[in-house]
């Protein structure tokens, strides 16, 4: 397993990596959970300086619920449109966030997390989930994690 401080390797070849290793993963599993749940153990052994990866998936046409993820406990419903979640699954378009404390309405759920990226899970065009991913670190995720991450979901949605 190589990790994203691996150094052999680009960030796009890390990332195609990681797409393919997810891809593998899931190949003949269609049980939505299971799939969510080696995804996030697989992006949690991927990252390193993050303290929530995980998903919220829609209930209902205008809210999220908590999925599987790796983490502290973490907020069990997100209303579409609130916090970075919210957003992101209402625009549906990746929020990358450098300071969580500078988006307005952000939803602090783990107080420790300082930056944030939020990829929207979509299938058919419509919106099921959002990927989240936090660190307690400011500007943590950059342009290669968002083209990655967009790439992975990408990979996962096919399998859910």
């Amino acid at each position: 397993m190589f990790t994203a401080t691996d150094y052999s390797d680009t960030p796009k070849e890390k990332y195609a990596q990681l797409a393919k290793q997810l891809d593998a993963l899931l190949s003949g599993e269609s049980n939505r959970y299971a799939n969510l749940s080696n995804a996030s153990a697989l992006l949690n052994q991927f990252f390193d300086r993050i303290n929530w990866v995980g998903f919220y998936m829609m209930d209902g046409a205008d809210e999220l619920v908590l999925g599987p993820f790796q983490g502290l406990p973490a907020c069990i419903r997100i209303p579409l449109g609130k916090g970075v979640c919210g957003t992101a699954a209402q625009k549906k378009e990746t929020i990358l966030v450098p300071d969580v404390n500078q988006f307005p309405g952000h939803i602090a759920c783990d107080a420790a997390s300082r930056s944030e990226i939020v990829v929207p899970l979509i299938k058919d065009g419509i919106v099921i989930g959002v990927l989240d991913i936090d660190s307690p670190e400011y500007d943590r995720f950059t342009d290669d994690d968002q083209e990655g991450l967009e790439r992975f979901v990408e990979v996962l949605v096919k399998h859910i």
